[in-house]
């Protein structure tokens, strides 16, 4: 009789358990998608309000000097042939003072403003109109300057499944993508100056921070850290980084163990 009871209990005690798993799972895909929501909604307002537009070279441009002699073939050549992009910053910093620059990454959903604070915690839950949101938004590290690029500038986002934030990041790693050389650069402007940078490593690693180091004692540690990326990259994109190259990283979440991370380099500028 007593095991009978004492089987009872437990059973309750089992549901009881699964009755909350489920009501905390219930209330966690409720509140994903109603946090998708609200992203989407901004999107959607931002695309509205916001200028683009492509700038075609002037007196004021600045192809990056290279060390090395490209190939002819190298797709290199056709890159810094493209138009930048040019945003207005206006409308974008009504809602938020704290944006520092938009960013577009082709063959992904990447179009975005992207803001920077004084840490790298309040915008993994804040959207860009700073309403908490777990979907968070995409920001510059901190220790980064939005005014001026330093020598490893890194944006963060969430690699979202519905593909928003930095959720389309994971195609970088798809042959379509990869094989598609119009993908291989990026367009950045900020309030000061627009820019376009050429990809040269993307791979999918253990979480690690080895590769968000944004200070280098001297030339060599950073050679050093930029062939570390390189020899890491699951594509050969036949791109050398020098001494005297700025680089880009963008950094976002592919699974609860590993990310995704894409490094480029500045091959054009052209100040506002």
């Amino acid at each position: 009789m007593k095991k009978l009871v004492q089987k009872k209990h437990f059973l309750i005690l089992l549901i009881g358990i699964s009755i909350i798993c489920l009501c905390i799972s219930i209330y966690q895909i409720i509140t994903w998608g109603k946090d998708s929501m609200n992203t989407n909604k901004q999107l959607k307002n931002i695309e509205k309000t916001v200028k683009i537009v492509e700038k075609e070279d002037s007196e004021n441009t600045e192809i990056i000097e290279q060390e090395e002699t490209i190939p002819k073939f190298n797709p290199y050549w056709d890159y810094i042939q493209m138009n930048l992009l040019d945003v207005n910053f206006t409308e974008l910093k009504q809602t938020n003072n704290e944006v520092a620059g938009w960013i577009k990454v082709n063959g992904t959903n990447i179009n975005y403003p992207y803001v920077q604070t004084n840490n790298n915690d309040y915008y993994l839950t804040h959207s860009f109109d700073k309403s908490y949101n777990s979907a968070g938004w995409v920001f510059l590290d901190y220790r980064n300057s939005k005014h001026n690029f330093t020598k490893n500038n890194i944006i963060y986002a969430h690699g979202r499944l519905d593909n928003s934030m930095f959720g389309s990041l994971r195609k970088i790693l798809t042959s379509g993508w990869l094989n598609n050389i119009d993908n291989h650069v990026i367009h950045i402007s900020t309030e000061t100056e627009n820019t376009l940078w050429q990809v040269f490593s993307v791979y999918r690693i253990p979480t690690t921070n080895d590769y968000i180091q944004v200070d280098f004692k001297n030339d060599s540690e950073f050679l050093e850290f930029t062939n570390r990326l390189i020899n890491r990259s699951a594509y050969n994109f036949n791109t050398t980084v020098s001494e005297n190259d700025v680089i880009l990283t963008l950094s976002t979440c592919y699974d609860d163990n590993d990310k995704v991370v894409l490094h480029a380099k500045l091959i054009k500028r052209e100040k506002k």
